[in-house]
């Protein structure tokens, strides 16, 4: 899941070599932390959160089939 999210968040940004994501785990949730270059942020975040919200149901999907919960952090 997390080279899921990186590869989207690449393909979006004009910077791909400044995003960064981070696995955190836990006993029951898998919290990503997105990171890109601060001009890159409106892209990731899209109109009223759109894309972002897009990455999140996208990650939700992968996610129910592994019965395992994961979060996705955009991180400034």
């Amino acid at each position: 899941m997390k080279d899921l999210i990186h590869y989207i968040a690449r393909s979006l940004v004009d910077d791909p070599d400044a995003v960064d994501v981070a696995e955190v785990e836990g006993n029951q949730t898998t919290v990503l932390e997105l990171k890109v270059a601060k001009d890159d942020l409106g892209k990731i975040i899209g109109k009223q959160g759109r894309t972002a919200q897009a990455m999140r149901t996208i990650l939700g999907a992968v996610s129910s089939k592994e019965k395992k919960r994961t979060v996705l952090e955009i991180i400034e």
